[in-house]
């Protein structure tokens, strides 16, 4: 049997917009939430006095889960479809958004863009929409939500098409990279099955929408990355690192490198799901033992790679980042956490050196004093201590980051090019 591909796919958009119910209604439809799953959600929402919310609990029990810190088995938020099979990465309210789009396990193929058809685009629709542009999404389904709410108006859906258009080809998406879609999520309409209620739309349902995405070709053909979570010591084996293959193919026999430290050693073996792997590929989570290194030899945040082709130490980079919340303005020297893959460390703005119009990505100021909400710029970062990083162009996944400060998200980017170390 061929194995589909996989797509990791986020839900962003406007808070209340109904982003959580869509989540809970496609995970039902397509099997993927029991029925008796749905009955004990449906039980718990109407008991609570929230009838409407059973399919948001789909996804928030999740979100008690992740706070408590317990592993979530993924068979929760995985959904197949005829061609492809998809993980959902849920995006709370847009601090959260951020920081999981960027720094999770996983990284987004695609995204689903939830809009109230009555709200219509709200701030946070244009930031998140700005911000899949820049986080390089190139496939985006617009949901155009609550249709029920507007009695499945058909002018009402034509003034918001040009809209969203507008909007998203002005973040520079083409109009081949995305499709608008009305929906009810509650109801269910044009979710999995076609809705009576919408007869002028003769387009396809999200469903059908989503199962013509085309999956990232699995990364195994470039160099091996593999960013370290966690370093365990255990009796009688010796170290053993965990993470995540980004790219590359890792096998046991190899000698591996840890960077920034520049320790070597001989992978014994590889196992993953307690299982003895002969190989690992991107995606895969594994814990590999290495012989010729101690737990003090690596650290979370260490990039391991192979010795023909190291990865890369900054000692500076240039990215361009977009300003997501700060409640003043960040000045030059400013030195928030900024967490790229699983590094987390402070890092200097050492040079604002433009500051962009977020909407046609040209310049709009050389060297601003400040960047304020909403800027998007050209920065040059300053790591205050050695940090392994790649340019996004090369290795996306070892290109974005977050800026966190104050307990937000403050900023988010990607890397463009770096002076190495």
């Amino acid at each position: 049997m061929a194995v589909k591909p996989h797509i990791n796919l986020i839900f962003i958009g406007h808070v209340d917009h109904g982003k959580s119910t869509l989540v809970g209604r496609t995970l039902y439809d397509t099997g993927a939430l029991s029925e008796q799953d749905y009955r004990k959600l449906k039980q718990e929402a109407e008991e609570r006095g929230k009838g409407t919310f059973a399919f948001a609990y789909a996804m928030d029990q999740l979100k008690e889960e992740r706070e408590r810190g317990v592993t979530i088995d993924l068979a929760y938020r995985k959904f197949d479809l005829k061609k492809n099979t998809f993980t959902i990465i849920d995006a709370p309210g847009h601090k959260d958004f951020v920081k999981n789009m960027i720094t999770g396990t996983s990284q987004a193929d695609a995204a689903v863009l939830v809009i109230a058809a009555k709200e219509g685009i709200q701030p946070q629709t244009k930031e998140h929409a700005f911000l899949a542009q820049v986080m390089g999404l190139k496939q985006l389904i617009v949901a155009l939500n609550k249709m029920d709410e507007v009695n499945y108006d058909q002018g009402r859906y034509n003034q918001l098409k040009t809209e969203i258009e507008k909007l998203l080809t002005g973040v520079g998406y083409k109009p081949e990279q995305f499709k608008i879609i009305p929906v009810s999520a509650w109801i269910g309409d044009n979710v999995v099955k076609k809705s009576a209620k919408l007869p002028w739309f003769n387009g396809q349902t999200l469903i059908e929408a989503l199962d013509e995405i085309t999956a990232p070709a699995p990364p195994t053909d470039k160099p091996l990355r593999l960013p370290i979570q966690d370093v365990y010591n255990i009796k009688g084996v010796g170290t053993v690192p965990v993470g995540r293959v980004e790219t590359g193919i890792l096998k046991p026999g190899e000698t591996i490198i840890f960077m920034p430290s520049g320790k070597q050693g001989e992978v014994k073996s590889i196992e993953m799901h307690h299982e003895q792997l002969e190989q690992a590929l991107p995606g895969d989570n594994i814990g590999f033992n290495v012989r010729g290194i101690a737990k003090a030899d690596v650290a979370r945040g260490d990039v391991a790679g192979h010795t023909k082709n190291i990865p890369t130490v900054a000692k500076e980079f240039i990215a361009q980042i977009v300003v997501l919340n700060h409640p003043t303005a960040i000045p030059v020297n400013y030195t928030p956490v900024f967490h790229m893959h699983t590094a987390q460390l402070s890092c200097v703005f050492s040079e604002l050196q433009k500051s962009l119009d977020p909407k046609t990505g040209q310049a709009k100021e050389e060297n601003p004093k400040f960047l304020k909400t909403g800027d998007a710029a050209i920065v040059k970062i300053t790591p205050t201590r050695p940090v392994c990083v790649e340019t996004f162009k090369e290795f996306p996944q070892l290109g974005r980051f977050a800026v966190r400060d104050m307990g937000q998200t403050v900023a988010a980017g990607i890397i463009l090019s770096i002076t190495k170390k």
